[in-house]
């Protein structure tokens, strides 16, 4: 019983050892992300001493094998579009709808729509260059873009199927899947507006994030793009070819896994198109390809300057397969396990209890889809206590899954990294807005299950 709350301590001084490795003593993110997940190691009984290492390795090794490709193509993606004009040609699109002071509108629409059938990284990736676009033609409110993005591709990531996490809850607890996404619109658009559009506009008054060079572009190179003539950029269609492949084909096998039998051919097909790793792939290619027709016209060039794309995406990749090393060393150090029993009993509601305990769990070991998981299995046996349809169950659990990403969550270092954010602006805005969408997406469920019941 001495080792009863070694869990405990060990979630506590891998917390302290990052805040004091990154923030104070500033070590490179990768650096100070692999020693905290040694130091976590160490102090868990529950990892043999020997296992350290080969755990740190296998737990950088999987974040990576999950996010290595996209992130390398989402690099080329980046820098091509941005210097190709192709960005900046959308962001005209965007603002001669909305007006050049409303394009957070856009974006945010974009983001809630896309992240329904694809990854909430795979998003980011996508949308990103359009911030930075945007941020270089107006000159301002780069905060206000990047949470706008964040928020509405967060909150269908965590409610509305047939995003994976809240498809595999459904599933876990049984709740009818047409009324989960229709529970999960209602509960995620208005937690979405609170959590973006209006924290957005809060934070935007208050901090000025500045252009920075990320992802091989420059901002010297943003805002002379952003001052051609349209005549010199590409058209809307070729401009806007990446984005629409990349969903496309990743939307495409989303509504296939769904709606078609695992065991036709049309599956498989839709499988390997629609896996993000050549689906990105694809969008950086034909990124690429409009690149080298407007911009080099040379294959040496255009090669070299694929080459430092790379150089930074193999950099980001690097930080976010560490944050996924410091993450599951968390979770073999039984952090997770040890916070969920110590909340099961603690009296609540189910609907209550259920968002506290994936809260509790998404903090401690970094990934949404994880704590969500980790819930449902938990909470399914109780399923029928409810006096409400469980789509309000997937609503609570997606909600507490999304609370809090911070040093343990890839999530945040993507967000840090492709955005070109300080760690202290990510807090500010990229972990305050995942708790925003936690506590109003609790509020909604609360509220639409009193009125509406649905049982």
């Amino acid at each position: 019983m001495a080792f009863e709350h070694a869990p405990l301590v060990a979630f506590g001084v891998g917390l302290v050892t990052t805040i004091l490795l990154l923030v104070r003593l500033k070590l490179p993110a990768f650096i100070g992300l692999i020693i905290s997940t040694f130091v976590v190691g160490i102090v868990a009984p529950e990892v043999p001493l020997a296992d350290v290492a080969t755990e740190t390795a296998t737990s950088f090794g999987d974040t990576f094998a999950g996010v290595g490709i996209p992130i390398l193509m989402a690099a080329v993606i980046g820098k091509t579009m941005l210097e190709s004009g192709a960005a900046e040609r959308i962001i005209r699109s965007f603002t001669s709808i909305t007006g050049e002071d409303k394009g957070e509108y856009a974006l945010f629409g974009s983001g809630f729509v896309l992240a329904i059938p694809v990854f909430f990284g795979n998003v980011f990736y996508l949308l990103a260059p359009l911030a930075r676009s945007m941020r270089a033609r107006v000159g301002h409110s780069y905060s206000l873009f990047i949470v706008a993005i964040c928020a509405a591709a967060a909150t269908t990531h965590v409610f509305v199927p047939p995003t994976p996490g809240p498809l595999a809850v459904a599933a876990e607890i049984e709740a009818n899947l047409g009324t989960t996404i229709l529970v999960g619109l209602m509960v995620g658009f208005p937690t979405a507006i609170l959590s973006g559009l209006v924290y957005g506009k809060f934070i935007s008054r208050r901090i000025n994030i500045p252009l920075r060079d990320t992802m091989g572009t420059t901002t010297e190179e943003l805002k002379e793009i952003s001052q051609q003539s349209s005549e010199n950029l590409p058209g809307v269609f070729e401009a806007s070819l990446p984005i629409l492949l990349a969903i496309i084909l990743v939307g495409a096998q989303t509504v296939t896994d769904t709606f078609v039998s695992s065991s036709t051919q049309v599956v498989s097909i839709f499988a390997f198109l629609g896996n993000p790793n050549f689906a990105l792939t694809v969008a950086a290619l034909v990124s690429a390809i409009t690149f080298y027709r407007v911009k080099t016209h040379d294959l040496e060039t255009w090669a070299d300057e694929l080459t430092e794309a790379l150089k930074e995406g193999g950099n980001i990749a690097a930080i976010v397969g560490a944050g996924g090393a410091f993450g599951g060393m968390l979770a073999a150090a039984g952090v997770g396990g040890y916070i969920s029993s110590a909340l099961q009993e603690l009296g609540f509601g189910l609907i209550v209890t259920a968002w506290i305990i994936a809260a509790a769990v998404r903090i401690a070991q970094g990934s949404a889809t994880v704590a969500m998981l980790t819930t449902a299995g938990i909470v399914a046996p109780l399923v029928g206590q409810l006096s409400v349809h469980p789509a309000y169950l997937v609503m609570a659990i997606g909600a507490g899954g999304n609370i809090l990403s911070w040093y343990n969550d890839g999530g945040f270092w993507i967000i840090t990294e492709i955005g070109g954010l300080t760690q202290t602006e990510a807090l500010k805005t990229w972990t305050v807005v995942t708790t925003l969408i936690a506590v109003f997406g609790l509020v909604f469920t609360l509220g639409f299950s009193t009125v509406m019941p649905l049982a």
